[in-house]
């Protein structure tokens, strides 16, 4: 590739919400922007799911590192997974190398990993690039665009973005930077793709502290305010309730707890002393000065919010005259769950104000068209790539980029790209996937599908006794999980046909006939003419003077 170019291929991010990770390429030297994690919400046992990083092994020793956007889990959460395989420094602000440094401490990789600060306005050098972070607004403190100074030009990162004119922290979205940037001449923008389908503008975190203080001030009870842990604009904005309302902050959750502490150890949180009461001693205040704030917005099961809906919650019961306030939006998906939580609130007696029942008590993180529009007006681009987003929601904003004159294109995680002269050109695909973790390992894909065939169908477990020449010498033991309750008649009646059709397959067999595979066919036909599904079918056949 001649040197004047630079070749993009997403990892994660592009055609889907979270896991966002976007390689640069140049000199045959990688620039990593970002390298976060999603979530799986089958139930089948996993942790987090981050980007395969086979594509990057080409360059194994030409990383030159790894520049962070801000602290999200979406945007820094397969990091540790990531340094475990590549030795490479990582760039990035203050607040999210606090949230970093506790990840890697959990995966005991801490010591080992090379980590720098970028401060706004302050350019670095990684390898070949020289990359600049901007200020702007986000649902998260110390949030960064990034410029980048490559061979084939300039290219600005939005990273998650909204610009909030009046933010808790008082740090401003840099208009001024992004329009001096436009002024130089942008090659490329990438641009945060989100929130494409709201027309207007997001709305302040002012909106949200006025609305919180009026219901928080009005209620007779305790108060618990679900939210996302990582919004530390609100954490601030809820110290300040507190204190004008004459309540304490109770915190109930561990990444609430993680958030509290990074934001106090890097100067975005400074509530008063004495502000934080220990949940272990709730009931000695009296429960109109409680003011807690939970996870589990999104009705996590082992979340504070889900508990206390359970009234499962150690600390905390909720009762009548209560008042539980969503501030936060539920992810799609998540909507029967939430509403499932939102009515055993109810049964307890709480008030439940959520988005949807009073608007102000929440606004998105996330840049609406207005606000995307701007930042297309402040950097004017040659080309345009939006990023961050389904298929939809990055076509969607490439159109609105054209209508402004801008060449846009789409692409999805795996396809490559070049940057030349300021327009981008294709160029094939690199490898591309999911890999799921439990505990910080990988779960193989075989793995995963038997999980989802076991949720889905049940299991059956036959234990099959044959002397030498395979014929039975005793009665077939058939034992089920997860098809039906024990005491079934169908159930009942299924087995009992299922063992005389696994004895006439068994007692037809000839000797080079396998009796595991006769009966296994045979219990899972027997159950698919009774319930309509064929189960996972473990067979054991037990031989005298040994075991298949």
């Amino acid at each position: 590739m001649p040197e004047a170019a630079l070749s993009l291929f997403p990892l994660g991010g592009l055609g889907e919400i979270g896991m966002n990770c976007l390689a640069l390429e140049q000199r045959g030297e990688v620039l990593l922007i970002d390298c976060g994690v999603t979530f799986d919400d089958r139930g089948l046992g996993v942790d987090v799911v981050h980007p395969s990083f086979e594509a990057l092994e080409p360059y194994r020793d030409r990383i030159a590192g790894v520049a962070v956007t801000h602290g999200h889990e979406d945007h820094i959460g397969a990091l540790p997974y990531l340094l475990r395989r590549f030795d490479v420094p990582v760039y990035a602000p203050p607040y999210a190398l606090g949230l970093l440094g506790e990840r890697l401490r959990e995966h005991e990789i801490l010591r080992h990993a090379h980590l720098h600060e970028m401060r706004v306005r302050q350019p670095i050098r990684i390898g070949s690039f020289e990359v600049e972070p901007i200020r702007v607004t986000h649902s998260i403190a110390d949030a960064t665009a990034l410029a980048i100074r490559t061979d084939a030009g300039l290219v600005v990162h939005s990273g998650d973005f909204k610009i909030d004119p009046n933010p808790p922290d008082g740090e401003l979205f840099d208009a001024a930077r992004f329009e001096e940037l436009g002024d130089e001449g942008v090659e490329l923008l990438l641009s945060d793709s989100t929130n494409v389908d709201s027309e207007g503008s997001s709305g302040s975190e002012e909106i949200v502290g006025e609305a919180l203080e009026r219901i928080v001030g009005g209620a007779t009870g305790a108060v618990v305010v679900g939210l996302f842990a990582s919004n530390v604009h609100r954490l601030r904005v809820l110290g300040e309730v507190a204190v004008a309302t004459g309540r304490k902050l109770v915190l109930l959750g561990r990444s609430v707890q993680t958030h509290s502490r990074v934001a106090h150890s890097t100067g975005y949180l400074g509530w008063p002393s004495g502000l934080v009461y220990p949940d272990q001693r709730l009931n000695e205040l009296p429960r109109n000065r409680i003011l807690a704030i939970a996870t589990g917005t999104q009705a996590e099961s082992r979340a504070a919010l889900g508990r206390l809906a359970r009234e499962q919650h150690p600390t905390l019961k909720l009762t009548t005259g209560d008042t539980v306030i969503l501030s936060s939006r539920v992810i799609p998906g998540h909507e029967p769950e939430v509403s499932e939580m939102m009515s055993d609130l109810m049964r307890l007696g709480a008030e439940v104000i959520t988005r949807t029942s009073d608007r102000r008590v929440h606004v998105s993180g996330h840049a609406y068209q207005d606000e995307q529009v701007r930042l297309l007006e402040l950097t004017r681009p040659r080309s345009f790539l939006p990023v961050h987003g389904t298929l939809r929601h990055l076509q969607k904003h490439a159109a609105i980029a054209r209508d402004f004159g801008t060449d846009a294109r789409v692409i999805e995680n795996g396809q490559k790209l070049i940057l030349r002269a300021g327009l981008l050109e294709d160029a094939g695909r690199v490898p591309s996937g999911r890999v799921y973790t439990f505990a910080q390992r990988p779960i193989d894909g075989e793995t995963l599908r038997e999980r989802a065939a076991l949720a889905e169908t049940g299991i059956v477990v036959a234990f099959v006794p044959v002397d030498a020449a395979g014929r039975l010498v005793a009665p077939i033991a058939l034992t089920t999980r997860g098809i039906a309750a024990e005491a079934d008649p169908l159930l009942e009646s299924t087995l009992a046909a299922a063992r005389g059709e696994v004895t006439r397959a068994i007692e037809g067999l000839r000797l080079i006939d396998e009796p595991g595979a006769a009966a296994r066919t045979a219990i899972r036909r027997t159950f698919f003419q009774a319930f309509g599904s064929k189960p996972v079918c473990q067979v054991m056949v037990q031989v005298v003077g040994g075991t298949q």
